[in-house]
């Protein structure tokens, strides 16, 4: 039989891991991106050991780990710089059997692609689905402004404000607003070490983390009103909000140049789909679950989504059957998992001083208990495995599935 065909709208990390995992499987992959280059807008991207036993699947597994820049403690802190808990690198490991990688996304991106036929990605191509097709039919129709493209899967991993998500599911709400913003950008080595942090105060939240060559990855989130923008520049209001909290807060705001700072406003599908799929066209990604960034899940998720619809769309298998597969095994995890992101930034989102001060002694009282238990937060999620048996040199016995 002729080799199937599967259109990705979307060059992301959900659609560029799905692109490979279809391809590793048998498929001819064309990936549509609307921007004019595949630099992604963004900074870094924590990928969990569960997203890496997934990137064991596609062989991917063991190059994303070697960069691991975590080594040794780090946790929880106060604007003041008292801990409020404790953890390391290898009680994470431990737990759920590999490190918490942070990676910046255009390295990310890059090893992606070089997975991918020179000819699959095209840029500067902007695409809407014009027919998502039936499983038992007519194949699904893009459209591009060089024309149709005709195809047997279309994967929208189009993003947040999904143009594809919007033509399956017209009467579903969309997104709405999560209550907060956040910043983000990376900036050169520091001057002197610093153990990676999360720092929480009153409506808002700091991270100063490291990367593996030695950049350094930070953010920040705080409540605001939807589409609030500095009156000068982004880096003079990080300056304002976190310029007195602890070290290295402060020096790491004033390295960044005012045009690196990304600010992004948090918008979460707080209401779940009625499906990952309608016809011959499938979600991945933010386009399917966006959630808040409150667990770092949302790219890990993306490459969760890209390796069950792999596992599920086998060339000569039942299409129909596969898309409805993969709708079981996707929609109620990622359900779960954007309400408990929601729940998590409930937490960051209070002001009031007395249920700040009730949140501190709460996060520092489990710290006393063990670390173990501040871990706990992502059993369920970060000890996932993929559906399918791995391949990862590394990897390939010790991260195999159980069931």
């Amino acid at each position: 039989m002729d080799q199937p065909h599967a259109v990705v709208v979307g060059g992301g990390i959900g659609g560029l891991t799905t692109a490979v995992a279809l391809h590793e499987c048998g498929w001819r992959v064309t990936v549509l991106e609307r921007a004019a280059s595949l630099e992604p807008v963004g900074a870094g991207i924590a990928l969990a050991p569960n997203a890496q036993r997934a990137l064991d699947v596609i062989g991917l597994g063991d190059e994303i780990r070697s960069l691991a820049a975590w080594q040794g403690a780090g946790g929880m802190r106060t604007p003041s710089g008292r801990w409020l808990s404790r953890t390391n690198s290898a009680a994470a490991t431990e737990r759920f059997g590999g490190p918490i990688v942070l990676l910046h996304r255009a390295t990310f991106v890059g090893r992606l692609v070089s997975r991918l036929p020179a000819a699959a990605v095209r840029t500067d191509a902007a695409a809407e689905l014009l027919d998502p097709g039936a499983a038992d039919g007519a194949r699904a129709v893009v459209r591009t402004a060089s024309g149709t493209i005709e195809a047997d899967l279309v994967i929208g991993a189009d993003g947040i404000r999904s143009g594809v998500r919007g033509v399956l599911f017209p009467a579903h709400p969309g997104p709405s607003y999560a209550g907060f913003t956040t910043w983000r950008f990376v900036v050169p080595a520091a001057g002197r070490p610093f153990a990676p942090h999360e720092t929480w105060g009153r409506g808002a939240l700091w991270g100063t983390q490291p990367l593996k060559d030695g950049r350094i990855y930070a953010y920040g989130a705080a409540v605001a009103p939807a589409g609030a923008h500095a009156v000068d520049d982004e880096k003079a209001e990080l300056m304002r909000r976190f310029g007195g909290w602890h070290d290295p807060i402060p020096s790491t705001i004033a390295a960044a140049e005012p045009g690196q700072v990304l600010r992004n406003d948090v918008h979460h599908l707080i209401d779940p789909l009625p499906s990952c799929h309608r016809g011959r066209t499938v979600l991945v990604g933010d386009a399917a679950h966006a959630m808040a960034p409150s667990l770092g899940q949302g790219g890990n998720q993306a490459v969760e989504d890209a390796i069950v619809l792999a596992h599920h769309m086998t060339p000569d298998g039942d299409l129909g059957a596969g898309l409805a597969a993969y709708t079981a095994d996707r929609l109620p995890r990622t359900t779960a998992v954007v309400r408990k992101a929601a729940k998590a930034s409930w937490l960051m989102r209070l002001t009031g001083v007395p249920s700040v001060m009730l949140r501190d002694a709460l996060m520092s009282t489990v710290s006393r208990l063990g670390p173990t238990l501040v871990l706990r937060t992502f059993d369920g999620i970060a000890d996932w495995q993929p559906p399918q048996h791995t391949y990862a040199a590394r990897t390939k016995d010790a991260h195999r599935p159980s069931r």
